[in-house]
C-alpha cells in the first residue's frame, strides 16, 4: 500500500519507546491518560489550562521514553440529504455523497485524474472537452502529493489530497462556470496524518457541508497535533485551531503509548462561505480505526494493539453531525471495513465484527475465537464509554472457510458476506457466502462457483461478483423471506472487475429491472493491476427480474492515454474507469477517454468517443538518483522499507539500472536489517518508467523535474515456503549535477 513511510516512522518510534520502557523499568506499559468519569456522554477537556496540564504530562512521559530507548535497540512493532445533481457515484448511504474521480455539474462531467481537473461538455447531446487545470495550488511543487478525491457543491469543485512534503491534507477549491470553465479559488491545509484507505473514502458531502475524517497521531506535543487549518498564500499563513478544548474529548478507555495516541478528527466545512470555514470535533484514542458516515453521524471504531494475542480496548463512538457531544460504548473485535456498518431506521447500529477471543454465551452458542459476529446495538445504549455492549448483542455468524479478502455489504434487510481474491489473483473452486437478516435470526447459505470480490445492491435484491481464474461471474441473489441465488451470468476471458466500490454502478429502470456496468480485465489477472494498467473495457448488463443479460461492452483504446507528463497522483489508487448512466445516456470513462454508447436491438454499441489526454514531450531518466520504497503491509506477514541510490542509463527506450540499498524487513514477525546491491532493466516511454529487478516490477512517472514516484509489486517467498504477491510504493529524487 502507499503512504506508509510516515506511519512506519511514527509507529516504530512511539511503539518501541513504550515497549522499551516496560522492559527497562520492570513494569507494565505506562498509561498516559486514565478513562473519564462516568456520565451520559463523553467528557471534553474543561479548559485550555486542563489541556495544557495533560500535554505537559504527555511530553514528560515521551521524553522519559526517549531516554530509555537509547539504552538498546527497539523491538519490532506490534501487529497492527440527496445531492443537488443526479448521482453517478456508487455510494454506501443514500444522500451522502463520497469523494470520487468523476462528478456532474450542470451540462458537464468533471473528472479528476493524475493531478489534474478536466471538464467535458455532455449537455445538448455534446461530447466535447472544455477545460483542464492542475488540481493543486498554482506555483507549488506537487511532488510526493496525492490528489485522489473530488466533490462538487454548487459552483465549487473541491479536490481533496494529501501532501507528504507539507504533512497534511490539502483542500483545493475551484470555481466551475456554467460553460465548464475552471478557475482556482483557494487552497487550504488541514492538519492531519495520511487518511488513505484501500477500501474507504475520506470525504463526504451532505447538502453543502464537506465532512472529512482524518487521524492526527500525537507526536511530541498535543497542542501541535490539535485540528487546525490555514489558507495557502493567505495574509500570514498561520494555523488556526478548528477545535476548542471543549470539542476535544478524553479517551473513554485507558490509553497506552504503544497504542499510538491519536486524535481522531471529524471536520465539517461550509463550502458556501466566501472564505472556507471549518469546525472540528476530535476524540483521543489508539491509532487503529474504521469509520462510517450515516446521514446524521460519523461512527468510529477504534482498536488498541493486541496484548498477549488478544484485542483489547476496542471502542465504538458516535459523533453526531449536529454538534452535540459524542457517545461511546466498549466493544469487542474489529470491523472489516466501512461496509460492516449500517445505521438502521429502527434506532440501531449494526456492525459485522471479527472477534479475536470468545464473547460470552448467547442461547447456548458462543462467539468463538477468530469468529464473526453481528453486533446489533441500540443507539440509546451509547453513553460515556464506560459501559460495554452486553454479550447477547453479539449474534454469532459462520466463518467463510475460503482464504482471501472478506467482502461484506448491507442490502435492504440483509447483510451479505463472503471471501474473494481482493487485490490477488482469483482461484478456481466453490465458495460459500452467507446472507443474514440483521433484524432477526434468519441465515441463508449461498453456494457459488466463484469467489466474492464485490457485493452490490440491485434494487431490493443483490448481485455477487467474483472470478474463478478463467471467467468473471455475476450471481443475482433474491432477498425475500429467505435469501437464494436466482441466476448467473458468466463472462469468459475476464477474471476480475474493478475492485474499488465506485467502479460499479446500477441504474434502476423499474421495480425489478435496471442496467449495471463494471470495468473488467483479462483472465488470470490480479486485482492490484488497476494500479498499473487501465481497464480493458466496461461491461454492461441488463437485470430483468434477476435474470442478467449481456448488453455488450465499451472498450478502451490502448493507445489513447500515452504520456501525460504527470506531476502528482501518478498511480490510480482509486481506479481510472467508471460506468456512467446520466439523463438516459450511457458513458464509459476509461482513463483519459470518454466513450458514449447507444442501445440498438438490446445491444450496446459505441456511438462516439473523445480523448481529453494532455500531450507532452518525452523525458530523459538518465542520471544518479536517491530512492525510498515500502512494500507489503505494516503488521502483515511481509513488510520491508528500503532506501538507497541508483544509476539509470537510458538508450532510446531501453533503461539499465544499478542500485545499492539498505533495508529493514519484518517477515512473519521476524525483523532483519541489511545492505544489498544489484541491477535491473526496463523501458522508458515519455514520462513513464518501468523496471524489472529480480521478481519485482516497478513503474513510475515524473512528478516534478527531479522527482519520480510510482508503484511496485513483487513475488516473494515466505519462510514457510508459500509464495505471495505484495505491492508497495517507491519514489526517487535526482541527485544534483546529473542529467535532466
Amino acid at each position: 500500500m502507499r503512504r506508509l513511510p510516515l506511519f512506519c516512522a511514527l509507529l516504530v518510534s512511539v511503539v518501541s519507546l513504550a515497549a522499551c520502557a516496560g522492559a527497562g523499568a520492570g513494569a507494565g506499559p505506562p498509561i498516559i491518560l486514565p478513562p473519564q468519569q462516568e456520565d451520559s456522554t463523553l467528557t471534553p477537556f474543561a479548559s485550555e489550562e486542563e489541556l495544557a496540564e495533560v500535554n505537559a504530562e504527555l511530553q514528560a512521559q515521551l521524553a522519559r521514553m526517549e531516554r530509555i530507548r537509547r539504552r538498546g535497540p527497539p523491538p519490532p512493532p506490534p501487529s497492527p440529504p440527496a445531492p443537488p445533481e443526479e448521482s453517478i457515484t456508487n455510494t454506501q448511504t443514500e444522500g451522502v455523497d463520497e469523494g470520487g474521480i468523476v462528478k456532474v455539474h450542470g451540462e458537464h462531467l468533471v473528472v479528476l485524474r493524475r493531478g489534474r481537473l478536466f471538464t467535458v461538455r455532455i449537455g445538448g447531446d455534446a461530447l466535447q472537452p472544455v477545460a483542464a487545470v492542475d488540481a493543486f495550488e498554482p506555483g507549488i511543487d506537487p511532488g510526493n502529493s496525492w490528489y485522489d478525491e473530488m466533490l462538487v457543491s454548487g459552483d465549487n469543485v473541491v479536490v481533496i489530497g494529501y501532501s507528504y512534503a507539507r504533512r497534511g491534507t490539502e483542500l483545493g477549491i475551484f470555481r466551475i462556470g456554467a460553460d465548464g470553465s475552471l478557475a482556482h479559488r483557494a487552497t487550504y491545509h488541514l492538519r492531519s496524518f495520511d487518511y488513505y484507505s484501500s477500501r474507504n473514502y475520506a470525504s463526504r458531502l451532505i447538502g453543502g457541508r464537506l465532512i472529512f475524517y482524518a487521524p492526527i497521531p500525537v507526536r511530541r506535543d498535543l497542542f501541535s497535533s490539535l485540528p487546525g487549518m490555514r489558507r495557502v498564500g493567505g495574509a500570514d499563513g498561520a494555523w488556526v485551531r478548528t477545535a476548542t478544548a471543549q470539542r476535544i474529548y478524553r479517551p473513554a478507555a485507558e490509553l497506552r503509548l504503544q497504542d499510538v495516541p491519536t486524535l481522531h478528527s471529524v471536520t465539517i466545512c461550509d463550502l458556501a462561505a466566501a472564505d472556507l470555514r471549518c469546525e472540528s470535533t476530535a476524540l483521543l484514542g489508539p491509532y487503529g480505526r474504521e469509520f462510517y458516515v450515516s446521514a446524521g453521524s460519523v461512527y468510529l471504531w477504534t482498536s488498541a494493539f493486541a496484548r498477549g494475542g488478544e484485542d483489547e480496548g476496542a471502542m465504538l463512538y458516535r459523533m453526531p453531525l449536529d454538534g452535540s457531544a459524542p457517545t461511546g460504548l466498549r466493544v469487542q473485535g474489529r470491523p472489516i471495513d466501512q461496509f460492516s456498518f449500517l445505521e438502521s431506521g429502527d434506532g440501531h447500529l449494526n456492525v459485522l465484527t471479527r472477534v479475536e477471543r470468545p464473547i460470552g454465551q448467547q442461547a447456548g452458542r458462543e462467539v468463538r475465537e477468530r469468529g464473526l459476529a453481528l453486533l446489533r446495538v441500540p443507539l440509546s445504549l451509547l453513553g460515556d464509554g464506560r459501559s460495554a455492549a452486553p454479550a447477547e448483542l453479539y449474534r454469532p455468524l459462520p466463518n467463510t472457510q475460503e482464504p482471501g479478502a472478506l467482502q461484506n455489504r448491507y442490502v435492504g434487510d440483509w447483510l451479505l458476506y463472503g471471501s474473494g481474491a481482493g487485490w490477488g489473483t482469483p482461484r478456481p473452486g466453490e465458495t460459500t457466502a452467507f446472507a443474514a437478516r440483521w433484524a432477526d435470526s434468519q441465515l441463508s447459505e449461498l453456494r457459488l462457483p466463484h469467489g466474492v470480490d464485490r457485493i452490490e445492491a440491485m434494487g431490493p435484491d443483490a448481485v455477487v461478483i467474483g472470478g474463478d481464474g478463467e471467467a468473471l461471474h455475476f450471481t443475482s441473489v433474491e432477498l425475500g423471506r429467505t435469501a437464494r441465488t436466482a441466476a448467473r451470468y458468466t463472462r469468459p476471458g475476464a477474471s476480475q472487475g474493478e475492485t474499488r466500490s465506485h467502479g460499479f454502478f446500477y441504474r434502476p429502470e423499474g421495480d425489478d429491472t435496471g442496467l449495471l456496468g463494471l470495468p473488467i480485465r483479462g483472465a488470470d489477472r490480479p486485482g492490484y493491476e488497476h494500479l498499473q494498467r487501465g481497464s480493458a473495457s466496461i461491461l454492461f448488463l441488463r437485470n430483468q427480474a434477476l435474470r442478467l443479460q449481456e448488453l455488450g461492452e465499451l472498450a478502451a483504446d490502448p493507445e489513447a492515454d500515452g504520456d501525460d507528463a504527470c506531476r502528482a497522483s501518478c498511480v490510480d489508487w482509486y481506479g481510472n474507469a467508471r460506468p456512467i448512466f446520466l439523463r438516459g445516456r450511457v458513458f464509459a470513462l476509461m482513463g483519459y477517454e470518454l466513450v458514449e454508447g447507444a442501445m440498438d436491438d438490446a445491444r450496446i454499441r459505441e456511438r462516439r468517443r473523445v480523448s481529453f489526454a494532455p500531450r507532452v514531450e518525452p523525458r530523459d531518466f538518465s542520471g544518479d538518483w536517491t530512492f525510498t520504497e515500502t512494500i507489503g503491509s505494516q503488521g502483515g506477514a511481509y513488510y520491508c522499507a528500503s532506501e538507497g541510490s541508483m544509476r539509470l542509463d537510458q538508450d532510446g527506450s531501453a533503461v539499465r539500472m544499478r542500485y545499492r540499498q539498505t533495508s529493514e524487513c519484518t517477515i512473519e514477525g521476524a525483523t532483519t536489517r541489511g545492505d544489498s546491491e544489484g541491477t535491473g532493466r526496463g523501458t522508458a516511454h515519455g514520462h513513464e518508467l518501468r523496471l524489472e529487478v529480480e521478481t519485482c516490477r516497478y513503474n513510475a512517472t515524473f512528478g516534478a523535474p527531479h522527482w519520480i514516484s510510482g508503484a511496485l509489486r513483487c513475488q516473494v517467498r515466505l519462510p514457510g515456503g508459500a509464495e505471495t504477491v505484495v505491492v508497495g510504493r517507491w519514489s526517487a529524487r535526482r541527485q544534483s549535477g546529473t542529467s535532466d
